[in-house]
């Protein structure tokens, strides 16, 4: 195998954090929260040895992974240099759900970010018939769960190589990403950006008053560091992921709005209880800006590429599900079209002080994140990918349900984050089933679910 110094040559990323890089690191330091915390399921030969060297080869091709974060809070910097190997944790799988406590483990540890950006945990699988677990948690200063999961399948490419003892003669580095504010448009920068930034602001301010959505709200509140990440992980299979996804182009709107339809239904249920005829909610959905920066960038180069739309909605007691995933679809699409996307990215670090002052309010009814179809390989030679997804260590903020969703060979996985005490592993339990049951019942011939029939 080829054996490198972890350090890339020529050009680094030593440079200043920009703002939603900023706010990331802020989160981390403060509210171990947001860095992306990615599964895979495995079946085949992965040993410890094994998956050291595709790290180091891995560390190497990515050079963000070669870096960590120095300064002061109001003066943070990524910087070359000063990183070892990324840190490999090898945990034996007593039982059927041990992956799922090492998650957790993760998704409440935070990210030492004057030492790296990324560590890696193998559950090492208990028989040669069972499967192992990679884990990885990487810092949302430099990923999102689009390079996440493709960096997983990167790492999984270079085990098949190791496995089958092919020569490795040279690893090309990837291109260092230019901060993100030199790729969004020209009208987003400069004196004309900050003057859009601060009408945004205003624009959200107005928003939130104007509409005065309805969130879930607190079951016990707590100091930000006695806050810790839950998770709850619920699947649809293949034939009801299918069935989901014809039943969508069948009413003309998308995954995606079904999903957030389910999301706003199942917490309307929990905030009126059936005894308010109008409820206002708000639906945060994550998007992925690859495609629309200048010039385009590749699924595979990390960086945290994504924004946020927010949509508003008035529910009625009767409102009918297909109706409500095709409004949120109308109101996402239209949203794209805009210029905010980009300034949203740009304010990060004002909102997420904001927060700080007020950890207590959410400003979104439900947030989801979906991946849609994760299209990487599932055979590596020897190696099998099963299943993966991702999730956000979610401690700090309460008051909100949020899921993060990708489907992989077919099947959808949803990971439900959430912040304790703010909301029970219990509660959050009876969300997750009630989502999912929405999600069913709505697939169903001829059937459009009202709220009031949604499951409680």
């Amino acid at each position: 195998m080829l054996r490198m110094s972890p350090i890339s040559p020529g050009e680094t990323l030593d440079r200043k954090l920009v703002s939603v890089e900023q706010a990331m690191e802020i989160l981390n330091r403060l509210a171990k929260s947001t860095y992306v915390v990615t599964m895979s399921r495995v079946k085949g030969p992965l040993s410890e040895e094994i998956l050291r060297q595709a790290l180091e080869l891995i560390q190497y091709r990515y050079p963000c992974l070669n870096c960590r974060i120095v300064g002061s809070l109001d003066n943070l910097w990524f910087q070359t240099g000063g990183v070892s190997k990324i840190p490999l944790r090898v945990v034996d799988n007593l039982y059927n759900e041990h992956w799922q406590e090492v998650v957790l483990e993760e998704l409440n540890q935070g990210i030492e970010s004057d030492k790296g950006l990324i560590r890696a945990v193998l559950v090492r699988a208990e028989s040669e018939n069972s499967a192992s677990y990679l884990i990885t948690s990487t810092h949302h200063a430099i990923s999102d769960g689009l390079s996440c999961v493709q960096l997983h399948s990167a790492i999984l490419t270079y085990c098949q190589k190791i496995h089958c003892g092919e020569p490795i003669n040279s690893v090309l580095p990837l291109p260092i990403l230019p901060p993100i504010d030199r790729l969004i448009p020209i009208s987003t920068r400069g004196f004309q950006g900050i003057w859009h930034r601060s009408f945004i602001l205003l624009r959200i301010i107005f928003n939130q008053v104007w509409h005065r959505p309805k969130t879930l709200g607190f079951e016990k509140s707590v100091p930000i560091n006695l806050r810790r990440c839950g998770m709850v992980q619920k699947s649809l299979d293949k034939g009801l992921t299918q069935e989901l996804i014809n039943r969508c182009k069948k009413e003309k709107t998308t995954v995606h709005g079904a999903l957030c339809g389910a999301m706003l239904l199942t917490a309307a249920k929990s905030i009126t209880g059936n005894n308010k005829k109008r409820l206002s909610v708000s639906c945060r959905s994550y998007v992925d800006l690859r495609r629309r920066l200048e010039p385009v960038v590749s699924d595979e180069v990390m960086g945290t590429l994504v924004s946020g739309v927010i949509s508003y909605h008035t529910l009625q007691s009767n409102v009918l599900f297909w109706d409500l995933a095709r409004s949120v679809k109308k109101k996402v699409e239209f949203r794209l079209k805009k210029a905010n996307i980009f300034r949203v990215i740009l304010i990060s670090k004002i909102w997420v002080n904001s927060f700080f002052r007020n950890p207590n309010k959410e400003s979104s009814t439900v947030c989801v994140t979906n991946l849609g179809k994760v299209n990487i390989p599932k055979h590596y030679g020897s190696f099998e990918l099963e299943e993966i997804s991702f999730a956000g260590a979610n401690s700090a903020f309460g008051g909100s349900l949020s899921v993060a969703v990708s489907t992989f060979d077919g099947k959808m996985l949803l990971n439900f984050a959430f912040s304790e005490p703010s909301i029970s592993h219990k509660t959050m339990e009876t969300f997750a089933n009630n989502v999912l049951s929405c999600l069913i019942e709505a697939c169903l011939p001829n059937v459009d679910l009202p709220l009031t029939e949604c499951k409680k």
